[in-house]
């Protein structure tokens, strides 16, 4: 299959990564390239891009889509272990097929309208999710969860494994959805139950997804019960398999730190969702960097995050609470919170310089990256695998409208008689 035509913009700012810009005539690629326009080629569409900045998408290393159904300021002030054990658990164990449907629409709608193409979640009903995101042309690893206990979706972790192994089966690299195995902790996690996800990751060479050391009860009832850390109970385990999400990983030790470097780990820094819950701590970029770990950025669910997907607005946080927490005003500037949100991104997102955040543009037109990661703007077109899903303002793969109302009422009917 032929690869789709460049769509050209003129006149206008692209950055890359590491603040590279470029000024004039760009042409994005629908393998996620971009070239400088002669103005004779052969495009899909030709635009005005003097009031456009474009960058490459977000992307959302930690999610649970489907909680924009069940949880936007729901157990506002909670503390996690009653936010899960009287709020999300007791109502999730009621969720369905059709409320993850409609909650993952929910969640894809606002991911395209905040400028963000790719999500790696973690939660029940995967294919749903997958589906969902697929539709949307959105690009997704889906993971489906693995727990002795709270799934709704299955009977036991053995009989989640089993739908796992069926998806993973058929993962394709070149497909925008790919699926992966969301083991939920250590805590909720047994010994066999993480050992035979370990082994299943590594029989269909996918990924795993796992909550890790979030908060210090987490860390201090692992070490009560096993001796050791959660990173170092997991590693004692052979968990670790090549490009394990580790999310959170805010309470570690700095060999907890090399050993999810040795095991080629991602960990997933999740401020919004650390500070809103009050765990006292977030994951310390410095140390992560200095080891060589990969770090992404992700916002969580709907229910423990800012309440939301916006990456611009997690960017920004991240930013903020680096520095505060180590004193130094020099780390994450704009141009490398952008780097962090984008990390991996083959897409494009292409924001309204005349959005009034965006102004002024400095002297020597510098301040694009620092006024939208501090500022934020207008998305107004999403490019993903050469496919818009939006344009001029307007989400063309989701029906917002439609999403809203069908979203309204299923709030009024999951919740009926839930306080």
């Amino acid at each position: 299959m032929s690869e789709a035509p460049p769509v050209r913009y003129r006149n206008t700012v692209l950055y890359d990564r590491g603040g590279q810009r470029t000024t004039g005539d760009i042409l994005l690629h629908a393998d996620g390239s971009w070239t400088p326009s002669n103005g004779d080629e052969d495009v899909m569409e030709d635009l005005d891009g003097s009031k456009r900045l474009i960058t490459r998408s977000f992307q959302n290393w930690h999610t649970h889509l489907a909680m924009q159904l069940n949880a936007r300021d729901f157990s506002d002030g909670f503390p996690l272990h009653r936010w899960l054990n009287e709020a999300i658990f007791p109502t999730e164990s009621r969720i369905t097929p059709e409320y993850v449907r409609m909650g993952s629409r929910c969640a894809a709608a606002e991911m395209i309208r905040t400028g963000s193409s790719f999500a790696a979640d973690m939660y029940f009903f995967p294919h749903v999710t997958g589906q969902v995101l697929n539709d949307a042309g959105l690009r997704g690893l889906v993971g489906g969860p693995v727990s002795d206990s709270a799934l709704p979706s299955h009977p036991d972790a053995a009989s989640a494994l089993g739908e796992l192994d069926g998806l993973l089966a058929d993962n394709d690299a070149d497909a925008l959805v790919q699926y992966a195995i969301a083991t939920h902790s250590v805590y909720l996690c047994s010994e066999e139950t993480l050992r035979k996800a370990s082994d299943l990751a590594e029989k269909r060479q996918a990924r795993l997804h796992i909550h890790v050391s979030e908060t210090r009860k987490e860390v201090a009832d692992c070490h009560a019960k096993t001796g050791l850390y959660p990173v170092e109970y997991l590693d004692s385990l052979d968990f670790f398999q090549p490009g394990t999400i580790c999310a959170h990983a805010s309470w570690v030790k700095k060999n907890e730190i090399r050993l999810l470097k040795e095991h080629e780990a991602t960990a997933v820094h999740c401020p919004s969702s650390n500070m809103k819950l009050a765990c006292g701590g977030t994951l310390s970029l410095p140390a992560y960097l200095e080891a060589g770990v990969d770090v992404r950025l992700g916002t969580d669910g709907a229910a423990s995050s800012g309440n939301g997907l916006n990456m611009q607005g997690e960017a920004r946080l991240a930013t903020l609470v680096q520095r505060h927490d180590h004193w130094d005003p020099t780390l994450l500037p704009a141009v490398e919170a952008m780097d962090l949100a984008t990390k991996g991104s083959r897409d494009w997102a292409v924001w309204n310089l005349d959005d009034v955040r965006m102004r002024p543009r400095g002297r020597s037109d510098n301040r694009h990256l620092a006024n939208l990661i501090f500022n934020g703007a207008e998305c107004l077109d999403l490019w993903v695998n050469g496919q818009a899903l939006r344009r001029n303002g307007t989400t063309l793969t989701v029906d917002e409208t439609a999403i809203l109302d069908e979203i309204d009422e299923a709030v009024a009917t999951y919740y009926d008689g839930v306080e």
